[in-house]
Parts: structure tokens; sequence; C-alpha cells
């Protein structure tokens, strides 16, 4: 083994060399290697082909969490980075080869090696195989070195290469709990504990001192406990189970607005959904789009029609409407809804990519009839592309698996997030007119859609976060386009909590109390953190020791419970986005306070921007240009989806009346 091992070391020394990472379109996203059918996870009606044909055999088909499990483990990952093959031959001497990744799964891995080498694997005995999973090249939590053994199952030619396919000994999943997994289980807990008692302790400060500044060491101990009590609900929180025999008919409804980059993926995942085709239909709505967007929509239905047509009835399933003046996100989904033939309309972001099984978890809380909606995960979908990604990726599971969580504990979800959302098609038809016209202190409200409607169904009815319904999304990956849509973000977010208020005290007591101190504290937090920061320090010459080690105990819990989760590598970058939060997102609250009633989008040229627009160049006597600012680059696919985590999502211009809407072309392929 010493042979091996030297061989070792000099794999150690390689950890750092440059592996290669697939992009598309400037960002770094998962890229699996396709199956050969188009929807491979869709029901054959027929019967002729199961969803195991290239993945194995389920024993109960019925068993959804197993059949979930073995399609994960089969799903191919393309990558390239180095392999160590370590085995001996026929006359027991040590080899060890070098070669490199081209995919990789749960169960196995591709390798490109050279000829020879590949040749002597054939008869070779004892074969083991090292190599380090880097970030992007699997789902997070992944990304670690890896040393196991393997059987080469197979050696052929591939475009001119030759590559050997190795099946593990054990799986990955088996792997990563027992090198990582419980080892990151048991640190974050013991992490948690302790950052929580810390917490707990410097708030018993709080309550010593309160005489001194009542109202400061009052905010103090209720946002402590208001942060605490949700990672603590969020910890307790369960998803509902899938009941195999609750599959009501759904319709996606899809808007889309220059979305010509990833539109067609988005069409491809709704369709591959692992649910009876007879109940699933799928609407995409262009609000009159200026790029290649309806073109690309009719070739991808074309596309799906060609290959799956006939078997999976695509044309009766599959269709799309072009609106004949752009109206706005609202009036998009309005008019999808209007022609939707489901009970339940499932809303999706044109940019936003499901999971196959998503559809058949989100459905399953109304087996509730008082459930009124239902909110899905959503994850980043480019998150390794820079640091501000991985922030967002942070940042949005923790939104979604703890706040979202918590709030699911009592039926009380304040925000059913744009990128994947359910609602009960009669209740968005009751207030459809009200969503599509809402006004706010006389302006046109033309963002905040999807809380918006949250605030409709909630206000009564119930509403849920279903964790096991994954769908993974763009984010903004440049500074400037992300700062514009968190300052439109906060201003939704303001508007629509200001509504909510007015009903969630009939709400259970414990909700409505959450939902009251989470509106004070982040409307009040510019004030107090200026008052520690600022205030104290030049009046009163004290360095505000206590108030910094309390900001840094929360951001560490953000990234511990990200850990705890996800046990991935990204984890850090939640206390890296409580930094940046508190160095520039927080300020932007305080123009929220005085400008939340704007109806501007900010990166993209909306009527509302258009007339903004005019006014400011008025005073100036110059024309008017209409063209989309820079910030929107050459793809609205950078559009935030910060706006995902607090319910303000990108909601087209809003120009047209509802009754204009209805002169759109529905077409079926």
């Amino acid at each position: 083994m010493s042979f091996f091992r030297k061989k070792a070391e000099k794999h150690t020394a390689d950890k750092k060399k440059n592996v290669t990472l697939e992009t598309f379109d400037g960002d770094i996203l998962l890229s699996e290697r396709l199956d050969r059918r188009i929807l491979p996870d869709v029901p054959d009606p027929t019967g002729q082909r199961t969803s195991f044909d290239r993945r194995g055999v389920v024993d109960d088909p019925n068993d959804v969490d197993a059949v979930m499990k073995k399609r994960k483990s089969g799903i191919r990952y393309k990558s390239k980075f180095p392999v160590t093959v370590d085995f001996r031959d026929q006359d027991g001497k040590a080899h060890s080869v070098r070669g490199e990744s081209r995919d990789i799964s749960e169960t196995g891995i591709l390798v490109r090696l050279e000829k020879e080498d590949a040749e002597q694997l054939k008869e070779a005995s004892g074969t083991e195989l090292r190599f380090d999973i880097p970030p992007g090249s699997m789902p997070e939590g992944h990304e670690m070195s890896v040393h196991t053994a393997a059987a080469c199952v197979r050696v052929f030619e591939r475009d001119g290469e030759t590559c050997a396919g190795f099946e593990f000994a054990e799986d990955l999943g088996t792997y990563m709990h027992r090198h990582k997994d419980r080892y990151l289980y048991v640190s974050s807990v013991i992490l948690l504990l302790f950052i929580s008692m810390m917490v707990v302790l410097m708030r018993s400060e709080s309550v010593i001192y309160f005489k001194y500044n009542a109202v400061m060491y009052s905010y103090s101990i209720i946002a402590a406990m208001f942060l605490l009590t949700r990672y603590a609900f969020g910890a307790l929180y369960r998803p509902v189970k899938i009941d195999p025999a609750f599959k009501p008919s759904v319709t996606i409804i899809i808007p889309c607005f220059n979305e010509e980059t990833w539109i067609s993926r988005t069409i491809i995942s709704c369709m591959n959904q692992s649910y009876p085709p007879d109940k699933l239909e799928v609407i995409v709505v262009d609000d009159c789009s200026t790029d290649r967007s309806v073109e690309v929509i009719k070739d991808t239905i074309e596309k799906i029609a060609s290959a799956e047509g006939e078997r999976m009835d695509i044309r009766n399933r599959l269709s799309y409407i072009v609106q004949e003046q752009n109206a706005g996100k609202r009036a998009a989904l309005c008019r999808g809804v209007d022609v939707a033939k489901g009970e339940f309309v499932i809303f999706v972001d044109s940019d936003s990519f499901l999971d196959p099984y998503a559809v058949v978890n989100l459905v399953q809380p109304f087996r509730d009839p008082k459930m009124g909606g239902v909110a899905g995960r959503t994850d980043v979908a480019n998150t390794y592309t820079n640091s501000l990604t991985k922030m967002q990726s942070v940042r949005y599971y923790i939104a979604f698996r703890v706040m979202k969580a918590s709030e699911a504990l009592f039926d009380t979800v304040t925000c059913l997030s744009g990128p994947l959302s359910c609602y009960r098609k009669s209740i968005v038809k009751e207030h459809e007119e009200a969503w599509l016209n809402q006004k706010f202190l006389g302006h046109k409200a033309t963002f905040g859609d999807d809380r918006a409607m949250t605030n409709f169904v909630l206000s009564y009815h119930r509403t849920y976060y279903q964790d096991t319904a994954v769908c993974s999304t763009i984010v903004p990956n440049k500074q400037k386009v992300f700062l514009k849509q968190q300052m439109r973000w906060k201003r939704s977010w303001l508007r629509e909590s200001l509504m909510a208020g007015a009903f969630m005290w009939r709400k259970e007591p414990f909700a409505a109390l959450n939902f009251y101190i989470g509106l004070l504290v982040p409307i009040l937090a510019p004030i107090v953190v200026a008052y520690n920061l600022f205030y104290v320090p030049f009046t009163q010459h004290i360095f505000p020791t206590t108030f910094l080690v309390g900001l840094l105990l929360m951001s560490l819990m953000m990234s511990i419970a990200q850990l705890f989760f996800r046990k991935s590598s990204t984890w850090y970058f939640g206390f890296l986005f409580c930094l940046y939060y508190e160095v520039v997102l927080l300020w932007q609250m305080p123009l929220a306070w005085v400008t939340f009633w704007k109806s501007t989008w900010g990166t993209r040229m909306t009527p509302s921007d258009v007339k903004e627009k005019e006014k400011r160049q008025r005073h100036k006597n110059a024309p008017v240009d209409t063209a989309e600012p820079d910030a929107i680059e050459k793809n609205e696919g950078t559009r935030a989806k910060a706006d995902a985590v607090s319910g303000e999502k990108h909601a087209a211009p809003s120009a047209g009346k509802h009754a204009e809407n209805k002169r759109g072309k529905h077409a079926n392929v």
C-alpha cells in the first residue's frame, strides 16, 4: 500500500488544479446528461415504457419516496475534474493512472483514460478511485474528497476518447453520510445550541439594563426572540407526505417577457412531471416580448410535440398565448387563468426550472379543503457563478426552509413566491379583478404580484409551504441589478405587509404576533443600527461591543443553519450576506419608507418607468430614450430573484386593462 500512499500524496498536491465547470450565458449551472427521451419522467399512458428504463427498478412504484430517491441516484452530471485510478493487474502489481471525469452520478463515474490504461482495467482487481468533487459539479453538499472502492463495468470509445465506466462500491449518499455529513450534523447542532445560549445570555443583560433605555433594550429582546423562534419552528416543520391517490387536475401558467434564454428549459421542465398526463396542462403567456421569446416558445412546443405528441397528447396539453400589447405580469397570469382547465393553477416564472416531482408534491397540502395556496421551495440554479450568487443561495435556502417553514406551522405563509406557487383556481378567479387593478395611494401596483395574491388568499384561507416541491431559478450575478431589485423588493414588501396587517390579527394568536413583530423589526432596524453604531459611540464614547457581538452571533446562526440543513461548502456565505445586509442593503429601507408607493420597475422600461423618465427629461428638454437600461444587459434572465424570497417578483408592465387582454391570441400547436 506504500505505492498507493505516495500516489495519494501527489493527488492531494493537485487539489488546487483548475477544474472545468460548464457555463451557460455567463452563469455556472449544473449540467445533467440528458435522457434519450425529452420527457423521461412522465408516466407513459400506454404503459409501454417506465421512468426507470435506464435507472433501475423500484420494488413498489407507488412508493413515491423510493422512486424519487432512485431517480436522484441515477442523474448523471457532466463533469471535468482529475481522477486517479489505483488497481492491481493479474500478477498483483500495483498501478496508478490518471484520467479525467466525463460525468458522475450517485452510483458511478465515467472517466476518460489513455487506451492502454483502460485496457489494463478489464482484468484488474482491487480498483480504487480518488478524486475531489468540485463545487458546482453536483448538487450542493456533494463537494468533497472521495477515496472509494469501485468496479470497472465497461470500457468503450466515444467521440474519439477511451472511457471507462466505474460503479462505486457504495453510493455517494452513503459515503457522504459516513465520511462527512454525520460529523457536520453533530458539529452544527452543537454550534447552533451554543449560539442560541449566547444570544439568550446577552438578552439577559438587556433585562438587567432595561431601565436605562427601555425602548432600545425592548427592541433587542424582541428581535432576538423573534429570530430564535423562527429557527426553532423551522426545525419542527415537516412537509406533507404524498398520497399517491391524490392527483387533482392542474394547469401550469408561465408568464413570459423577453426570456428567450431560459423559456425553453422552463417549458420542458414543466411538461416533464411525474404526474398523470391527462391531469396536467401547460400554458405559456407571452406578454408581447421584443426578443425571440415567441419563436423559441413555438420551436420548443413543436420539438416536444414531434417527440412525444401522439402518445402524450401534447398538442392538447401544451399551448401558448401572445398578448397583443404589453400589459404586465398580472394580466398575463390572469389571461392564462381564464382559459385554464385545471382545478388548481400553478404559477411558474419563465426562468425557473421544476424538479420532475414538484407538481405531485406541491398539490398534497390541498387535501385540506381550507387550504387556499401553497408555495414550493426555490433554490438558486446559478449558485457557483460568483460570490454574489453564493450569498443569495444561502439567503434563499434559509428564507424558504426556515422562515417560510416556520410560518407553515400555523398555515399562514405570508408570501407564496413567484417562481413556484399553487392556488385553487376558484380563489384566483374570485379576486382576479381586484388583483389586476390593485392600487396603493393612487398608484398602480406593477410588482409584488405574488405577495398581493397571497394577501387575497390568506385573508380568508390557509396557506402553506411544501419543502419537497422544488424548483431552481436564476438570480442576478451583477451588483447593480441586484441592488435595484432589492430596492423594489423592499417597497413591495412594505406595501403588502401594511395591507396584510389589516387582517392578520384574525389568525392564530402566535402567528399574528410573529407577523406584526416581523413587520416592525425590519422597519426599525436602520434606526437601531444607527443609534448603536454612530450615536452611542460619538456621544457617550462607548464602543458598541455588545451590539456587534449580537450581530456576529445572528450572522453565524444563518451560516450554521445552512451547514446543518445542506452540509454545503457555501455555508459561510450566509455570514457574508448578513454583513453585506448591514453595510449596504439595510440602508435601502429608509428610502423605501418614503417611496414605497412608487410603481417604477428600475431595471426595465415599464410604462411607469417611461413616464418617470419623461418627467425627468422634460426639465432638460431632451428626447426620451425608452431603451432598456444597461442593468438589463442582454438577458432578462438576470432579473433579481431576491424578490422570490420576499414575495416580490418581476412583473411585466401593466399598461392595459384586463378587457384589452382578451384580444391575446390563444394558439394550440
